[in-house]
């Protein structure tokens, strides 16, 4: 093959059992990448404003990049989007694993879902085929139980699959869709959209050869990555420990999430860093596919609950959502927690902060035992935790009200309990706080999906005033961002960092890349020339990232959200109880002009956020002028 994309993508209508190969053309793969702008370009001309993101006129979309399948670290990703059930916005997860890679082996380029079964369904893909099979005997069964009865099922212990648990049938709004039984498309409540659909799962099987169109470019790449990994010079930390080593450390700058987002001390914390978790339960690392960079932890205990090594041990965002944000230091009940969560396919930050917010609530007697079926529901109750991971998965008691997110428990306890709801759009915050790091705060504020880390820009490196620390960032300063500046700092050269980290960021959501291996903005350019044969440009590939996160906003806006949407909740504008951030907070008028300029600088309204039609004409998206509430020349 001389490219890295096939020109198709399978579409399925689970209504009428009907299957079709669609070839956009290399404009569109060239234009988009893949990923986010492919969810984008879906949900913005085929899903109509107001959809019920459960109801069979949603569209799930399964996409890859155009840099999926070769072999070279991180290009084992791909994105999965939907219209929200969570936030009724724009949906979007990028997941790792093996199965992104083994679609593009299969002949495709991505698979767009459709409409909804009568009974319950799984897709068979292989080489090009495809079948649409019975999955009533799935039905109920957790993660491994799935690919394991699928792979005994097909005869092929080399089939992937997409999958959902039990929490994505029973629709609860944050669930993940599972690439296996260790990597999650964890934000946005995706796998409730597969549940609603009635499809089980997406097996698949590929033996096509991906190489690119300059395989020699690519294997180069890939060997001088795996060679700098080994000797030490290339993603070093997360190859030895993966995700959340020093987490002692995040307590004393306050970046450590401790109780719900309140609190800033927590004596535990070494306990469930990384370094302590391979020491005391740690049986090895593993990787995605094609990857040098071995960032997973596998892990094993007996006691006190017993673990299932086959889905692996928990990274950063599991470790801190599930333990420090609920209070809770012992490894083996946050490693138990975060499998139940891959085996239900529950995102385990949503699900972690989901309950830390009934814990603060149960704390303050706005739910009593009557409500949690006698659960002792207090911050550092691993057991209360196990449990509740178990109730919200089957949608059981107290479960129920939290599976469907933090605006719906609000409305049910009253409103005492929304100083606790730590969301962006009923988005749970991530694992890293705003108040330490202001270029999240913006982040988290006008990420399109609600509260993000991954794109949004961390200002660890680029705050040290004699520069020290920012000459290792090379990659912001190869975008412009020349100079250092401080964490707390919400002016103009913030927003601009912030702007173009994140477009960036986007722009690898679109090639659906890791970032884990450190590859450059240069590199990935590379990257892309000798997969696809074109000659690329960096403004290229953020012209990509733009043009994402401009149909991401027009999607949002259509679906009548207005820049007072874009937020942080009032906790982040105070203090912690004690701690690095007991006399910080954001000011929230700082926060609102940095958004204003954030807004101006991407050719939007300053004041509504609302993109010009000009903007649309520049970046080559004018057919979704038609799709633009409000828009101005």
């Amino acid at each position: 093959m001389t490219r890295s994309f096939h020109n198709s993508i399978l579409r399925v209508n689970l209504t009428t059992g009907s299957t079709e190969v669609e070839r956009p053309g290399e404009v569109y793969f060239r234009r988009y990448l893949g990923g986010w702008n492919m969810v984008a370009d879906v949900l913005v001309r085929e899903v109509a404003a107001g959809v019920d993101p459960l109801g069979p006129e949603n569209k799930l979309v399964f996409a890859p990049g155009v840099l999926t399948g070769l072999p070279v670290s991180g290009a084992s990703r791909n994105t999965v989007g939907a219209k929200s059930p969570l936030t009724g916005a724009f949906g979007a997860a990028e997941v790792g694993g093996f199965w992104g890679a083994e679609l593009k082996h299969a002949g495709f380029d991505g698979v767009i879902v459709e409409g909804k079964s009568e009974k319950p369904v799984y897709l068979w893909i292989k080489d090009g085929e495809v079948e649409i099979r019975d999955a009533g005997h799935l039905w109920g069964l957790p993660t491994k139980e799935t690919l394991n009865t699928i792979r005994e099922e097909l005869a092929d212990d080399r089939i992937y699959c997409a999958m959902i648990g039990p929490g994505g049938e029973n629709l609860v709004r944050v669930a993940c869709v599972m690439n296996e039984l260790k990597a999650a498309a964890g934000r946005t409540g995706l796998g409730a959209v597969m549940g609603s659909k009635g499809l089980k799962a997406i097996a698949v099987r590929g033996t096509m050869q991906l190489d690119g169109a300059d395989a020699d470019t690519i294997r180069a790449m890939a060997r001088r990555a795996a060679q700098e990994v080994r000797d030490g010079e290339r993603a070093a930390g997360l190859h030895e420990y993966g995700t959340g080593v020093d987490l002692e450390g995040m307590v004393e700058v306050g970046n450590l999430p401790i109780r719900n987002f309140r609190d800033g001390e927590f004596p535990g914390a070494g306990k469930i860093s990384a370094e302590n978790y391979l020491k005391e339960i740690g049986i090895g690392m593993e990787a995605c596919w094609a990857c040098a960079v071995r960032c997973k932890k596998v892990v094993a205990a007996d006691t006190p609950f017993k673990l299932d090594s086959d889905y692996g041990g928990p990274e950063y965002e599991s470790v801190a959502a599930l333990g420090s944000c609920c209070g809770i230091d012992d490894i083996v009940a946050v490693a138990k927690a975060t499998e139940l969560c891959n085996a239900n396919s529950l995102d385990t930050i949503g699900t972690g902060v989901m309950i830390a917010f009934a814990m603060e609530c149960f704390e303050n007697g706005l739910l009593t035992l009557e409500d949690t079926d006698g659960i002792d529901l207090r911050f550092g109750n691993g057991q209360a935790l196990v449990e509740m991971v178990e109730k919200i998965a089957h949608r059981q008691g107290l479960g129920d009200l939290l599976a469907d997110g933090h605006a719906a428990a609000v409305d049910a306890i009253g409103p005492e309990a929304r100083p606790f709801a730590m969301e962006v759009k009923n988005q749970p915050y991530p694992m890293h706080e705003p108040r330490h790091k202001r270029g999240l705060a913006i982040g988290y504020a006008v990420s399109p999906t609600g509260a993000d880390h991954v794109h949004s820009l961390h200002d660890i490196g680029i705050s040290d005033p004699d520069e020290a620390g920012f000459v290792q960032n090379e990659q912001l300063r190869s975008l412009g961002v020349l100079e250092p500046m401080p964490m707390e700092s919400l002016g103009s050269d913030k927003v601009r960092a912030s702007l173009r980290h994140a477009t960036l960021g986007i722009a690898q959501n679109c090639l659906t890349m890791c970032i884990f291996p450190g590859w450059h903005s240069r590199d990935l350019v590379e990257m892309v020339e000798a997969a696809t044969g074109w000659s690329f440009s960096t403004y290229e590939l953020m012209e990509v990232g733009e043009r994402a996160t401009t149909l991401a906003r027009i999607f949002n806006l259509r679906e009548g959200f207005t820049a007072e949407d874009d937020y942080l909740v009032a906790r982040s504008h105070g203090p912690t109880r004690d701690g690095a951030l007991a006399e910080g907070g954001i000011d929230p008028q700082e926060l609102r002009e940095a958004l204003a300029e954030y807004y101006a600088m991407l050719g939007w309204d300053r004041q509504t956020g609302v993109p010009t039609v000009d903007k649309l004409r520049e970046l080559d998206i004018a057919w979704a002028v038609e799709h633009l509430p409000g828009a101005t020349d």
